[in-house]
């Protein structure tokens, strides 16, 4: 009866950008994060929230770890 997911609130990234790429949305940050972190979310829309993403913990401790430092690096590109 458990689910394997995050579900943030992302929104205070709407609006911020890195060079020409201007987050609008959750579905450009998944895109964003895709691109540049190669780290696959799900915008929030599909499931109602259009201000979160749904991370899914579903792997290993490690790969986790590195997928949340990708992350982090990229969101800090985001000014």
């Amino acid at each position: 009866q458990g689910a394997f997911y995050f579900f943030p609130d992302v929104s205070s990234y709407y609006g911020k950008k890195d060079g020409d790429w201007v987050i609008k949305d959750g579905d450009e940050l998944c895109l964003y994060l895709l691109e540049k972190a190669h780290v696959s979310l799900v915008p929030g829309g599909a499931f109602g929230e259009e201000k979160c993403v749904r991370l899914s913990y579903a792997a290993s401790e490690k790969e986790l770890i590195e997928a949340m430092r990708r992350v982090k690096e990229a969101l800090t590109n985001l000014k």
